[in-house]
């Protein structure tokens, strides 16, 4: 049996990430009767490596949540996992597009910026670098 700090150390996840996931039930250790410390077993280790693992892959604490659940009830989660990262890939695509757009504007906006004057803060302007911008 593994303490908080063992468990820590043997799967490189922060001694603070296996308390919120025992928090919010991706772990549930048993209790030492003497002191009340949290034990973990092997299980858990393969818990906390798994959760690392998908983390990786962009799947949330609530999408693991999900998985352990489908595994938990002898369901093969392998399509939800095939569905959620599907979803992911169409979300960071969406968000790439949006950031390559931003992107573009702010190279935009420093090529104007570079023919314009610094300007001095007088009562109607803020910056009027930002302000040129429509």
């Amino acid at each position: 049996m593994l303490t908080v700090g063992e468990l820590s150390k043997t799967t490189q996840a922060t001694a603070d990430a296996i308390r919120h996931y025992v928090r919010i039930g991706l772990l549930t250790p048993t209790r030492n009767p003497d002191n009340g410390y949290k034990l973990f077993d092997c299980d858990d280790i393969k818990r906390v490596k798994f959760i690392r693992r998908a983390k990786g892959l962009g799947f949330s604490l609530s999408d693991i949540q999900t998985i352990f659940d489908h595994s938990n009830n002898g369901r093969s989660p392998c399509p939800v996992v095939r569905n959620i990262i599907s979803q992911r890939i169409d979300e960071n695509r969406a968000r790439l597009a949006e950031l390559n757009a931003l992107q573009q504007r702010m190279d935009d906006a420093l090529d104007r910026w570079k023919s314009m004057p610094d300007g001095e803060p007088d009562g109607e302007a803020i910056c009027h670098l930002i302000e040129s911008i429509n």
